[in-house]
């Protein structure tokens, strides 16, 4: 099998399948590749041109990965949804890195000041699996998933150290092919075209100095990386942007298991500065990473997923030729890996997901031609960083409000009522709306996204409220029991609502969920009867995507 570049050799969907993959889940990776590609949304036919698909193929995969909850339909277009970053988060979850050392990169982004990443070696390219980023109006737009040319970058020259001949091979073929890096969607294109195939790559340029300038080379940049144990990137990716790094070396085998690297702006740092100013605390950290990865147990195996083939099969006697089952059983092999599961023969597989070793070895074999599985010595297989190609950058910045903003406005088509979800204000005492969802009726609610309300007059800042520690009113004891709250003309005449939570991976309550209406259309108990388990509904949709879009992100409230 010919090795795969960080130019994705499979643009045109089953170019160059071997004869044991799966055609339907090569086309269905491609689907999902090319809605990463382009932020998450494309039309049918845009996803027609872009994979070379015929049309009623494209609405048969769209169609499943609907199914499977990993794309939805926002009128005409298919869009991307928090679900399908499960597939990566199996990745970063067997991967362990992210969750020892997450923690060490955001304390140190909040000492510095400064944006932190972690990235890891994606063939000859690199591929970020953390971000602490700053909040500032000229910030760095990098998100986890993202692929980046390893020339391009500081964490490149240092993986680069220990590249064989093949991989350098390797390189030196993809930057013949793709010398303006056109298969990197997270970069700018070069600012002009180079011949770095053997020696001539981008310089590192000085501040005000153009830089697209060619003198120094990658080679001669890995030398020096291999010399000095860090490297910096003099605005490689983007005039302005700088940054340092410094590998993070796996305790086992002292090879490169990562690396740290610490980003900023020329107008807040030199390159020269990087050195002075950042690289001693960024080394301090790194030592303290390796401590982390030294001493860390050996992770307990979570729990497999449970009966994926069995609802393949349902799924497949309930739409018939509409849902394609070895596309949908091809993805789920990928769930079957997670953390203490890193490495696992077929057998395992196949227990995993339910599906026969036949099938699990297929699909394999084509994740494996993908790009997305590598086959170890051992005889057993292991996910691949380029996973995260599926939905995971588009999705890894999403807020809670633009998560729940189509199930609110499922829930409103539902009900025939106006939603709203809302976050309560730092000093507790207002709740401000972050998202709503209207309906067409002539007497209806009207609060605009950013309004902000007594929160305790109104049944979202009691559901906000009753999570407190502090000692609870009778109302919010009586709120935080029930599990909802329920305020009739308390705050206008005539306005009825009702409330429930919103809550994160750890249970703490992060928004609140309504529905309101006129006391004329429902009495309290239709309310309650009618409203109360739509609302329940609801609140269990957005917690899932919020739960599974959280696992590896930050997703903001607000």
């Amino acid at each position: 099998m010919p090795a795969m570049t960080a130019v994705d050799a499979d643009a045109r969907a089953g170019a160059g399948t071997p004869g044991e993959a799966v055609g339907p889940l090569v086309r269905g990776v491609a689907v999902l590749r090319r809605l990463t590609e382009a932020g998450g949304t494309l039309s049918p036919s845009a996803l027609e041109r872009a994979t070379g698909l015929a049309r009623s193929t494209v609405d048969r995969i769209t169609g499943t990965l609907g199914r499977m909850g990993y794309v939805r339909l926002d009128g005409r277009d298919v869009v991307l949804t928090p679900r399908v970053m499960e597939l990566g988060n199996a990745y970063l979850a067997a991967l362990r890195l992210p969750a020892l050392l997450d923690a060490r990169a955001d304390a140190l982004a909040d000492e510095l000041d400064e944006s932190v990443s972690l990235a890891v070696a994606d063939l000859d390219g690199i591929r970020f699996i953390h971000q602490a980023t700053r909040r500032r109006a000229l910030s760095v737009s990098f998100r986890i998933g993202d692929l980046l040319p390893a020339e391009r970058t500081a964490p490149g020259a240092l993986f680069a150290t220990e590249w064989t001949e093949p991989d350098w091979t390797r390189w030196r073929e993809r930057r013949a092919e793709d010398a303006q890096d056109a298969s990197f969607p997270a970069v700018p294109p070069r600012a002009e075209p180079t011949n770095d195939s053997s020696s001539t790559s981008s310089k590192p340029s000085a501040p005000g100095s153009s830089p697209g300038s060619c003198a120094d080379s990658f080679t001669e940049r890995v030398e020096r990386a291999r010399r000095d144990g860090w490297a910096v990137d003099d605005q490689l990716i983007e005039p302005g942007l700088v940054a340092v790094s410094v590998p993070v070396r796996d305790p086992g085998t002292g090879r490169v298991a990562c690396v740290a690297s610490v980003v900023s702006h020329t107008s807040r740092h030199s390159a020269a500065d990087l050195r002075t100013s950042l690289l001693p605390r960024l080394r301090t950290a790194v030592r303290a990473m390796e401590t982390d990865l030294r001493t860390a147990p050996a992770p307990e195996p979570g729990p497999a997923p449970a009966g994926l083939a069995t609802w393949t099969t349902a799924s497949k006697h309930e739409l018939g030729r509409d849902f394609v089952e070895s596309l949908a059983r091809g993805l789920t092999v990928l769930t079957a890996f997670g953390e203490g599961r890193s490495a696992l023969p077929l057998t395992e597989v196949a227990r995993a997901t339910g599906l026969s070793r036949a099938t699990a070895r297929r699909a394999l074999l084509t994740h494996e031609h993908l790009g997305l599985v590598t086959a170890r010595p051992d005889r057993t297989f292991a996910l691949t960083p380029r996973v995260l190609d599926l939905g995971f950058p588009s999705l890894s910045r999403t807020t809670l409000p633009r998560l729940a903003e189509p199930h609110l406005r499922a829930l409103a088509d539902a009900v025939r009522e106006p939603t709203a979800l809302a976050v309560l204000t730092s000093d507790g005492k207002e709740i401000q709306y972050t998202a709503g969802a209207g309906t067409s009726r002539v007497l209806t609610v009207r609060i605009a996204v950013g309004t902000r309300l007594p929160a305790t007059a109104t049944s979202l800042g009691r559901v906000l409220l009753a999570d407190s520690a502090a000692p609870l009113s009778p109302t919010l004891t009586e709120v935080r029991s029930q599990g909802y709250a329920l305020v009739d003309e308390e705050l206008e005449s005539g306005l009825r609502s009702i409330a429930v939570p919103v809550r994160d991976r750890t249970g703490r309550t992060v928004a609140a969920l309504n529905v309101s209406t006129h006391t004329a259309r429902r009495t309290l108990r239709d309310v309650v009867a009618d409203l109360l388990p739509a609302l329940h509904a609801t609140a269990a949709r957005i917690q899932q995507d919020l739960h599974t879009a959280s696992r590896f992100t930050h997703v903001p409230p607000s």
